[in-house]
Order: structure tokens, then C-alpha cells, then sequence
């Protein structure tokens, strides 16, 4: 990755992956989206750092690991460490899942995925409130957690979250193992734009229009 103020709008070869059946099978599992996105963060690490970051013990992180690279998600970093302490990393920068017809085909691992997603972006927001008394006053002023009820068609729903990722897209992405910019730190930026199930009012008020 570079330093530059760049968010792809669209999968790139180089850097990302494209989700199909085998790899959302293997991503039901929310210590996998976890572990995946620590090391895309922080870059190469071992199962024992892993473990201590997540709380677990490093045979469940290295069983994890070894699930994950047999898919392609992350692979063994051969040039650090040895046959006692193993090092991974991550083999892509961001996961797409642009096929919509998976969710049809194997309705169980979609939703396995998109909750192991979820329990992810939970953790994230949990760790920063958890680092909240310690934050600067700047940096508290920064924070924000929102959210709205809109009333959109789907095609609206589309237009909206493009046009949240095109706003994304003017800020610069982290480099794990580049130089970090003078007076920046880490932002987690979560986007959802989640449909709210309808209520028996809801039916009602529809009925009675």
C-alpha cells in the first residue's frame, strides 16, 4: 500500500479478494475475521501475539490460522521466525463479496459471514470506548457514533452507501508497515446501511394507505 488518499470503489487484483462459496465458508467464524483483520492492521505476527490480542489460547489461533491460509485468506511470512514461531500475514488488504447470488446458495455461511462481520465491528467499537478515558480531549472530540432512520427505496440504499464510500475514498488507507504521518492515527471508519425489519404496525400503516 502507499500514503496516498485512495479507497478502491472496486476490487483490485493486487490487493484484494474477491469472496466466493469456498471463502465465505471459511470466514463464518468470527476469530477468522478477526484475525485477518489484525494482521492486515498491524501487519505479520505470530499465533501466541494473536492470541493475546484476542484473548485466546495460541492452539485455537494457529488452528484458526492454518483455516485461513488452506483458503487463501493469509499464508505463512517465510521470512521471519522459524519452525518453533511461525509467522503469518495477511495475503490481501480488503475482502469483496460482490456476488449476491451466494447468499442464495448457501444461505447458512452468508449469514455466518456477515455475523462474524458484525461481532468485528462490535469488538472495534468496544476496544475504543474501553481506551476512552485515556484518549486525548481532541481525539474524544473527534469520535462519533450516529445513526438514522431512513425511509429509501433499495436503489436509494445503493446510491447511499457509494456515495459514503466516495467521501472515504478522499483519506488515506494505513500502511502496516510504512511510515505513518506526522500528527495522524487510526481511524475505524464501519459503514452499514441496514433494512429494519418490518413490525405488525408497519403492515398496518401500509394496509391502511
Amino acid at each position: 500500500m502507499t500514503d496516498d488518499r485512495r479507497w478502491p470503489h472496486s476490487p483490485d487484483p493486487q490487493t484484494d479478494v474477491v469472496i466466493d462459496a469456498k471463502g465465505l465458508r471459511a470466514l463464518a467464524h468470527p476469530v477468522r475475521v478477526q484475525l485477518i483483520g489484525l494482521l492486515r492492521k498491524n501487519g505479520p505476527s505470530t499465533a501466541t501475539k494473536l492470541a493475546e490480542q484476542l484473548g485466546l489460547n495460541s492452539g485455537a489461533t494457529s488452528y484458526h490460522l492454518r483455516q485461513l491460509a488452506a483458503s487463501g485468506f493469509v499464508a505463512e511470512d517465510t521470512e521471519r521466525g522459524n519452525a518453533r514461531d511461525r509467522w503469518w500475514k495477511a495475503v490481501h488488504q480488503v475482502t469483496w463479496w460482490t456476488d449476491g447470488s451466494l447468499a442464495e446458495e448457501d444461505p447458512e455461511a452468508a449469514l455466518g459471514y456477515l455475523r462474524s462481520v458484525v461481532a468485528a465491528h462490535t469488538l472495534m467499537a468496544q476496544t475504543a470506548l474501553n481506551a476512552y478515558e485515556t484518549m486525548t480531549p481532541e481525539w474524544r472530540q473527534a469520535m462519533d457514533s450516529s445513526d438514522m432512520v431512513l425511509q429509501v427505496t433499495p436503489e436509494e440504499a445503493r446510491a447511499l452507501a457509494a456515495e459514503m464510500w466516495a467521501v472515504i475514498a478522499r483519506y488515506r488507507r494505513i500502511d502496516p508497515e510504512g511510515p505513518t504521518p506526522e500528527g495522524t492515527d487510526r481511524v475505524a471508519v464501519v459503514v452499514q446501511v441496514l433494512p429494519e425489519p418490518q413490525t405488525v404496525d408497519d403492515d398496518a400503516s401500509e394496509d391502511r394507505s
